[in-house]
């Protein structure tokens, strides 16, 4: 019997939108993954000094966007325990409740650039078997730079292909509170969650 393949996708998702969607199902398919668990940050270490909306508040949101597809599933990994939270820490926790599993971490492509400044990132990147990055339009990568200082890389690193807009958290935030259009880059249920909560205005 083959490993079962599990992906770990992390973030604030502050606000979740359709291209984390967009992201992690491609990630899902073309890295064949049995299971994708979305690793939402209560207090993620290098955004302290950023204003973060109500962790249940993005739980809510993230809840909404992901019930309908069974590869997808909360994690609950950092949420449950205190933090400060680190992947090396969520990635061990995991290998030890599903030993038989290939874990696969998920990233986005500013992530990539950033993962030497990351907590033993070189223990990280031993301790999973891939590393799905996803690109956004027009991203470039200096992998032998990265490689430098994080040997094993390079081997690690598998590309993952979607038809993606610029599409960020951060912009949408903007947008809601400057009151201009927002709610087609979001699912549904989470456009309407943010309405009757009004969240991200600036009152």
């Amino acid at each position: 019997m083959s490993r079962k393949r599990i992906g770990i996708f992390g973030g604030t998702f502050d606000p979740p939108h359709i291209g984390h969607l967009i992201l992690a199902s491609e990630a899902a398919q073309q890295m064949q993954l049995s299971r994708l668990l979305w690793v939402l940050a209560p207090d993620p270490p290098h955004k302290q000094d950023q204003s973060i909306t109500p962790l249940p508040h993005r739980l809510e949101m993230l809840k909404r966007m992901v019930a309908d597809d069974p590869v997808f599933e909360i994690s609950y990994l950092e949420i449950d325990r205190p933090g400060p939270h680190y992947t090396i820490d969520t990635v061990r926790l995991l290998a030890q409740q599903e030993p038989d599993a290939d874990i696969i971490l998920l990233l986005g492509g500013d992530s990539l650039r950033d993962l030497p400044t990351w907590r033993l990132c070189v223990d990280l990147v031993a301790a999973v078997s891939k590393i799905g990055v996803m690109r956004r339009p027009g991203d470039a990568f200096d992998m032998p730079a990265l490689e430098l200082k994080i040997p094993g890389l390079t081997e690690k690193v598998i590309f993952i292909d979607a038809l993606l807009q610029n599409l960020s958290s951060s912009e949408l935030r903007r947008r809601v509170s400057g009151g201009e259009v927002y709610r087609y880059y979001l699912f549904p249920s989470v456009y309407e969650y943010i309405e009757s909560n009004r969240l991200y205005r600036r009152e």
